[in-house]
């Protein structure tokens, strides 16, 4: 596009006041270090006391003081304990949501970043994105500095193993846990875990003595250790195995899960406790457990709501308040800004949008202008190699066949044999001149009707041989392309036979992934290099470039005529 000094320096008055307009403003906004760790110590306290909402907003407030501290630790560890919360309570699209912030103060590999993974693959297992957690679990173990941390994401992985029904998987995993804490290196809590999910591995893989074996002897080590939570896991797995078994030791499990979740208000095991008492009984009770479980659930799926639209209303609030009071600084900033820098951008604005629409009226009218001379060029040239075939071929062909018809008796079967001959030959002649002006058909018949019309230059005089132009996936090749090359080589033969006196004429077709070649070569009379462009070879050869593709001609005179054609696809 054509730009004028007047338009650059136009831009230049635009960026100049735009540069003016936004100078830097410094304000002395920073809250006290203080204040920020009040927020997080408050933020801790009532996590501790299981006061979600509260410490969620004091985990806010405090992330919101430390980005503007620029205290990138503090920033990451608020939003994991926010995070947290939102698992806990069912948020878990939110809590992915709230880790992400955490990415850009990452700078090296961690114990946050070991929590960061870690807790996105809990939301992913949650949301059932079972791959995504195995990830993020995996990406987690590679950040753990030792063995013993290591084995909670392993764990984790396992467990996800076990939902997707890779049982072989899972066993792998877990045995060699169990192997590492056989010492009880990390302590009974995790090794009853362990071989609690292997037992419950080893059922589900149809190894049901084995996996009873494991199970209950993890719950006997929980039991003993008192870990209370961790045997609701432990009877809803017996729960499940005496459930095709045994309804009743299957419901006797499945409601001490049931009372001690009800206990440690723990929803979701309460649910899968519930599942197991509709299984096994009928009747009245079964519908009452259901009725409880419909209730539950109900009731669980409106808290988990609540939950979700407070942690936004939050995050929401606190945005709109950081905005608010930091507008409020920049308007006290820049009430020095006046109309008339306002009305000089309007104005500049205006002169601008009308020189590009003058502009581009101008430019719009020149291609045009130009598309019309490059018509009636192309018209014109048309016209004119239509008139002189007709004039130097056909006419002669016509004058030579009346006098024909004057001079000789038509009664005579010969004279009227070579009468149809001369006639045929002039329609044959009629048929090449429309067919080498016609528009070229691109489609699926291209080959057909390129073939067809290299082989009209067949005659008495000239062998025309084509080789593999099947081969080639014409489908492949751009139209403007396949065009260039019909015209192309419509030209190489009418100036074979007007010049080449030739008898054999070879057009042989080649690609590969990338490119077209097409090799033209004739045992004509050949002519000077020189004298390429007064024989009308020019034309091809820009045809060819504008494709940017590459022609070459080899000739000297006696000794034939050749042109190598690259184009690519």
């Amino acid at each position: 596009m054509l730009r004028s000094p007047n338009f650059y320096f136009i831009i230049f008055l635009f960026l100049l006041s735009s540069c003016k307009d936004k100078k830097a403003i410094s304000l002395d906004i920073k809250p006290s270090k203080k204040e920020a760790i009040n927020f997080r110590q408050k933020g801790i306290e009532n996590f501790d006391k299981k006061n979600f909402n509260v410490s969620f907003y004091n985990f806010n407030k405090a992330k919101i003081a430390y980005e503007t501290l620029k205290d990138s630790a503090n920033i990451v560890f608020c939003l994991t304990k926010m995070a947290s919360i939102q698992q806990i309570n069912g948020d878990y699209y939110g809590s992915k949501e709230t880790l992400t912030e955490t990415l850009p103060y990452i700078k090296k590999r961690g114990i946050y970043t070991v929590s960061i993974k870690n807790y996105f693959g809990i939301a992913d297992k949650e949301l059932s994105l079972y791959d995504d957690a195995i990830y993020y679990y995996k990406e987690a173990a590679k950040d753990c500095t030792d063995s013993i941390t290591k084995q909670a994401p392993l764990g984790n992985i396992a467990s996800v193993y076990i939902q997707q029904k890779k049982y072989d998987q899972a066993i792998n995993i877990l045995e060699s846990l169990n192997k590492k804490i056989a010492n009880n290196i990390p302590g009974t809590s995790s090794k009853a875990t362990v071989i609690d999910n292997l037992g419950y591995a080893y059922f589900k893989k149809g190894l049901s003595d084995k996996g009873f074996s494991l199970m209950n002897e993890g719950l006997e080590m929980r039991k003993k250790d008192d870990d209370i939570y961790g045997s609701i896991e432990s009877n809803l797995h017996l729960a499940e195995y005496y459930s095709k078994i045994d309804s009743k030791k299957s419901n006797q499990h499945a409601l001490e899960a049931y009372k001690t979740a009800t206990k440690l208000n723990s929803i979701d095991e309460r649910l899968r406790g519930l599942q197991f008492l509709i299984l096994n009984n009928s009747g009245i009770q079964s519908n009452q457990y259901a009725q409880k479980y419909i209730t539950l659930n109900d009731s669980i799926i409106k808290i988990r709501n609540n939950f979700k639209n407070k942690f936004a209303k939050i995050k929401y609030d606190s945005k709109k308040e950081k905005d608010e009071n930091q507008q409020l600084r920049l308007e006290k900033a820049e009430n020095q800004l006046s109309l008339e820098r306002a009305q000089f951008k309007q104005f500049l604005f205006i002169v601008i949008f009308c020189f590009l629409a003058v502009l581009i009226f101008y430019l719009r009218k020149y291609y045009r202008k130009i598309n019309r001379i490059e018509k009636i060029k192309t018209a014109y040239d048309t016209e004119t190699r239509i008139a002189k075939d007709i004039h130097d071929e056909l006419a002669n062909d016509v004058f030579n066949t009346i006098t024909y018809t004057q001079t000789q008796p038509l009664v005579n079967e010969d004279n009227k044999e070579m009468l149809l001959q001369k006639l045929d030959r002039i329609y044959s002649r009629v048929r090449g001149i429309s067919r080498e002006n016609n528009d070229v058909d691109t489609g699926s018949n291209y080959a057909t009707n390129l073939k067809e019309m290299l082989s009209t230059y067949n005659s008495n005089q000239t062998n025309v041989i084509i080789k593999d132009i099947e081969r080639i996936d014409w489908n492949s090749i751009e139209d403007l392309k396949k065009i260039a090359i019909q015209r192309v080589l419509q030209e190489l033969m009418v100036n074979m036979k007007k010049h080449s006196e030739a008898a054999v004429v070879v057009v042989k077709f080649e690609s590969n992934s990338n490119n077209l070649f097409i090799d033209y070569s004739d045992n004509g009379k050949g002519f000077e290099k020189a004298k390429i462009i007064k024989n009308g070879l020019q034309n091809m050869e820009n045809r060819i470039l504008a494709t940017k593709g590459t022609i070459t001609f080899d000739t000297e005179p006696d000794k034939g005529f050749k042109v190598k054609i690259t184009m690519p696809k």
